[in-house]
Formats: C-alpha cells, structure tokens, sequence
C-alpha cells in the first residue's frame, strides 16, 4: 500500500510542477511587455507598475479565501479554473489601450487566477510529502520559478517580430490549455493512502486553525520577514529591464544574444533550482538555518550587483546569483509554516502568510519605483533592500528560531521525531 502511495504522491508532483509552471509567465516575463504597453497605454512608469503590483496582491491576498475553497471543493476544478482564468487575463489583456483595462485583465484575471493555482498547489504538496515537505514544495515552487524559462526567448524574440499584443494572445492560449489539462489530474490524499511520517530534524506542532495562529507571534514574524524578502525580489523582478536599461547592458550582445534576455534565462534556471534545493537542505539542517544562510546571501548578490552593474558579464551572473538567494522563501516559508501550524488546515494558513507577497509587490514595484524617479538613481533602492535581507537573515537565526521553538513547547506541541517509513 505504501509502495502505490509513493507512486500516486510523485504523480501528483509532476502534475503539479507542470500547472505551476503554466502561471508563471504572467510575473516573471512582465518585464518583457513593460515598454510596448507604455507605448500603448502612454502610462509613466510607476502607473505601469500598478498592473504589477495589482497582479501580486490579487495573487495573494484572496489567497486565504481561495486555500479555504480548495480545501472544501478539492484542487482539480478549482485549479483547473485558475489556469484558464490566467490564459484568459493575457489574451484579454491584449486589446487593453487604457491602464484600466490593463489593471482589469493582466493585474486582475491573472492575478486571481495565478493565486488560485499557487495556493492549491502548495497545500497539496504540504499534504502529500509530510516527509520531504521542504523538497517537495520547493519542486512545484520551482515550477513556477522556472516556468518562464521556457517561454523568455520565445516571447522576446515574438514581441519584436509581430508584436506584444499577438504575443499575449498566442501565449495565453497555450499556456491556458496545457494548465487545464495537467490540473483535471489532481487530487488530495484520502484515507486510503499511507504517507510517511515527518523527519526527526523537523520539529512539528499540532494542527492549529487560521483564527488561532493568527493570534500568535511566531506567524507574525514570518509575515514581516516574508514581507521584507519578497520586496527585494519583486523590485528585481518588476524593474529588471528598466535597470538593465539605465545600467547600459541591456543590449549589449554576449555569446550571441543580448543580455537581457539572456540574464533572464539564467534566472530562472536559478529561481527555480534554489527553491527545491534549499528545501532540500532545509530538511536537514533545519529551516531558520537555511533562512540565515541563504538571505544574507541574497543580500551580498544584491551588492555585488549594484558594485558591478555596469559589467554586462557580471550583471548576468549576479543576477542570477540574486534570484537564487531570493526565490527559496517560497519553499521555506510554506515548510516552517506547515511544521509550525500542522497540515489539516495548511492551505489556507499559508494563504494568510502568502499576502505577506502582495505587500512586497506594492513596495517592490511602484514605491520602488517613485523613489527612483525622485532620486533620479536605483542606488537608494537597492541600499534598502540589502538592509532588509540582512535583518531578515539575522531574524531567522536569532529570534524565529527560539521562537518557533518556545511556541511549540509553551503549546504542549511535542516535537514529533519519528522515523522516516522505507518506501
């Protein structure tokens, strides 16, 4: 029984990885359509930077309401609609001529429907591998980290050659489609299938409910310092072309393409890989460990970065280096939440934590943006963001740690150190 669980759960993965990877196009090639769609909207930048930021905390903050539907109705439909509704807002998007229609249909259909997918797939993971829960949801997080690596060239070399408007369209159906159909094959786990039990590194409390962990400290630490990580990643993210563009790299050709482009692959290959390989490693060296480890190393990229920002060979390679000290917080912070909080009810805890995002966005994009309109440089901008990853790297390694540790024990919440079941 335990040998057709294990088949049935890394199925429900791959299936999975493949939807998340369906919805990630929408955030991390925006900064392919941000010129075009000024030109068509005659929008300042930071008004621009709305839909970007409308797209995030739509993604996220409806995200408690939309864990709580998957967890009552199950991910296949609910999933499967989210899919198609983020096809929808890029093809919709495509006529858009006002920024009104474009914050309705790019920063709100893909918005809702990107954050549907998101919070299903995350809380499935969490239920499927109780074991390598920090592995597993790293995968699918990967998914959607990764998933514009195929789609970065192809959209780029598309824009130029008939424009973003078809771009969107073409893109929105397929990407739509395939969603779709990956998602009608998801289910949760029923009485039926054995898991193994959690790893003996992994302290992990009761199952708690929204209304009661809300109450706690533990969660609101994690929320300001998922909050402080995803402002950093999300200006890199939403402003990487215009920074590209003021450093003068932008266009500068190296092994035959030009950088941009280039540098954004590269990022995704490392947006997705840090995500699985730090939960990985969370998962044996403990979770406020591998925060530590992996924000301050964010924070080091980001200076380098800014150092050698007009080295368009470093610039790629760094900013590589910033997307993998970045995009791990959406494999570990889900993990800490679900060892913390328990797995009955972690869907819609994670959608709380998950809003935390949707603030980032807001400071990451068009704040971000008006204070280098005003500073007339993004120097200040990245100043902030590396002080907020050291503080959040310090946070984890001294204060979420005890803790995430005294509110386990002050609850009555015993560690669970059980054994790891054979497969």
């Amino acid at each position: 029984m335990l040998e057709k669980t294990s088949n049935a759960r890394w199925v429900q993965l791959v299936l999975g990885l493949i939807v998340m990877m369906t919805i990630s196009s929408p955030q991390y090639v925006w900064t392919l359509f941000v010129k075009p769609l000024q030109g068509a909207t005659g929008a300042s930048l930071p008004a621009l930077q709305i839909t970007f930021s409308l797209l995030i905390v739509l993604q996220t903050w409806l995200s408690p309401a939309q864990g709580w539907l998957v967890e009552r109705f199950g991910p296949k439909l609910l999933v499967a609609f989210g899919a198609a509704l983020s096809g929808l807002g890029w093809v919709l998007s495509a006529q858009a001529t006002s920024l009104t229609m474009l914050y309705f249909t790019y920063g709100g259909l893909c918005g809702i429907g990107t954050g549907i997918v998101y919070i299903g797939i995350v809380g499935l993971m969490a239920r499927w591998f109780p074991d390598r829960r920090g592995f597993a949801i790293g995968m699918v997080a990967a998914g959607y980290g990764m998933g514009a690596l195929m789609t970065t060239f192809p959209i780029d070399n598309m824009i130029k050659s008939s424009g973003y408007a078809q771009t969107l369209v073409t893109f929105g159906l397929i990407l739509g489609a395939i969603g779709v159909a990956a998602a009608l094959g998801l289910r949760t786990p029923t009485t039926s299938d054995v898991l193994p039990p959690p790893v003996d590194t992994i302290a992990t409390g009761k199952d708690t409910s929204p209304k009661e962990m809300l109450k706690t400290p533990v969660f609101w630490l994690m929320f300001a310092m998922m909050t402080m990580m995803s402002t950093g990643g999300l200006m890199v993210t939403s402003n990487f072309a215009n920074f590209a563009r003021e450093f003068g790299v932008a266009d500068i050709i190296l092994f035959g393409v030009a950088a941009l482009p280039l540098a954004l692959t590269v990022d995704r290959i490392l947006n997705g890989f840090t995500r699985p390989f730090f939960g990985w490693v969370s998962d044996r060296i403990g979770r406020e460990n591998t925060m530590g480890i992996a924000f301050i190393l964010e924070a080091i990229a980001i200076l380098l970065l800014l150092l050698f920002r007009d080295n368009a060979y470093a610039f790629v390679l760094l900013s590589g280096l910033v997307f993998f000290g970045w995009g791990e917080i959406f494999s570990l912070f889900p993990s800490t939440l679900t060892d913390t909080f328990g797995t009955k009810q972690a869907t819609t805890n994670y959608g709380f934590l998950y809003m935390s995002q949707g603030i980032g966005s807001v400071l990451g994009g068009p704040v971000a943006a008006m204070i280098h309109d005003s500073a007339g440089s993004w120097i200040p901008v990245f100043v902030i963001v590396i002080v907020a990853d050291v503080v959040t790297g310090l946070l984890a390694l001294f204060v979420l740690k005890k803790l995430r540790a005294n509110y386990i024990k002050g609850e009555g919440k015993a560690p669970v150190a059980i054994p790891v079941a054979a497969e």
